[in-house]
């Protein structure tokens, strides 16, 4: 087996890997891998990762130019390019939308805090880079913040990017992310987290070298189910799995107290992207939720698609507490119910008092 065939192989079995662990949904995330000094290869675009061949890769140079391969490669190869510009060690990056660690990006909670000492001693932390259109030159621009100093990070309102010396190290450090913000999101449910201490960090830093780990010189149908159509089976089928997966991301954000909800103006902005994404839409967004939703209520057959996206007034994302983020909520027989980030701020608030 070649080189090249070995590493359309390895695409192969971690977009596998990635599927069958729910980071990927539906044609979600992206794979490459450097193939010498000056191409790359990469997973095509609009394809199930769980399904690819080793014969559906695209290779590219490194301006995103098609050099080879059937399909069109990635719509978020600028991502990729912009990766390997600024990181020159970087052989391999992994995109995907794990669900808890999505949660957390949607929240916009980064996964900084120091808990575990396998993550310190292999990530490091993992910030939030800013939201930015998916498939635009907005997304290498947010990225390359936090790239020369990061192997991993969330993707505001949208996944986690990893990188890393080989395919496989780009993908455990996926694995790695997904487990810790599985790990933090039960620590918050329970209501607390003990840290590690900056002489205990400092030390596992230290350590990295005895891991093989280098670290980087700077700087995630009512009371029924749920009904999908399509133009074929699995167009019906992928849009089930893209229903589950965000709804399991939506449930993150929500226990963790807060959804950054996109703005109108971009949601506008993403439905023109749809065709270069080769989607049809059955309708278009409403462009007056609330007018739709009494039409709804009247009996009327929907038209247009409701979506919740408040007035961004310039911003892109609009943070929304879940309830109204300041009044505890009444629980059974008088409990009452704090979120964690309801929790934390009123324990700030007792400090503050004290001092």
């Amino acid at each position: 087996m070649t080189a090249e065939s070995q590493l359309r192989a390895d695409i192969v079995e971690i977009g596998r890997r990635m599927y069958a662990r729910g980071y990927t949904a539906s044609n979600d995330g992206n794979i490459s891998v450097r193939l010498g000094a000056d191409r790359l290869l990469m997973t095509p675009k609009s394809v199930c990762k769980g399904f690819m061949t080793p014969d559906m890769m695209c290779i590219t140079d490194l301006q995103g130019s098609k050099l080879q391969g059937d399909r069109d490669p990635s719509s978020e190869m600028l991502m990729h390019l912009e990766v390997y510009r600024q990181r020159a060690d970087v052989q391999a990056v992994v995109h995907a939308h794990p669900p808890i660690a999505t949660g957390f990006a949607v929240a916009g909670i980064p996964l900084d805090r120091a808990v575990l000492a396998e993550v310190l001693t292999t990530l490091g932390s993992i910030p939030i880079a800013a939201y930015a259109t998916p498939s635009t030159s907005e997304l290498p621009e947010a990225v390359r913040k936090y790239i020369k100093a990061h192997d991993g990070m969330l993707l505001a309102n949208h996944g986690a990017l990893t990188v890393g010396a080989d395919l496989f190290a780009a993908y455990y450090k996926m694995e790695t992310i997904e487990h810790f913000a599985k790990i933090s999101l039960v620590a918050r449910l329970l209501g607390r987290e003990n840290l590690i201490a900056r002489e205990e960090v400092d030390r596992l830093q230290g350590l990295r070298g005895t891991y093989g780990i280098k670290a980087h010189d700077g700087m995630l149908l009512a009371n029924h189910g749920a009904l999908t159509s399509g133009a074929d089976l699995f167009a019906a089928y992928y849009k089930m799995e893209t229903i589950e997966h965000f709804a399991r991301i939506s449930l993150v954000a929500r226990l963790l107290g807060r959804e950054n909800l996109i703005a109108r103006e971009e949601v506008d902005r993403l439905q023109g992207l749809r065709g270069s994404y080769g989607i049809k839409a059955p309708a278009p967004i409403c462009a007056d939720p609330s007018e739709a939703l009494a039409l709804l209520d009247a009996g009327n057959p929907a038209i247009c698609q409701v979506v919740q996206a408040p007035a961004g007034d310039g911003r892109r994302l609009v943070p929304e507490a879940i309830g109204d983020g300041a009044t505890p909520r009444p629980g059974p027989a008088g409990e009452i119910r704090l979120t964690y980030r309801e929790l934390s701020a009123l324990i700030a608030d007792a400090v503050r008092s004290l001092r």
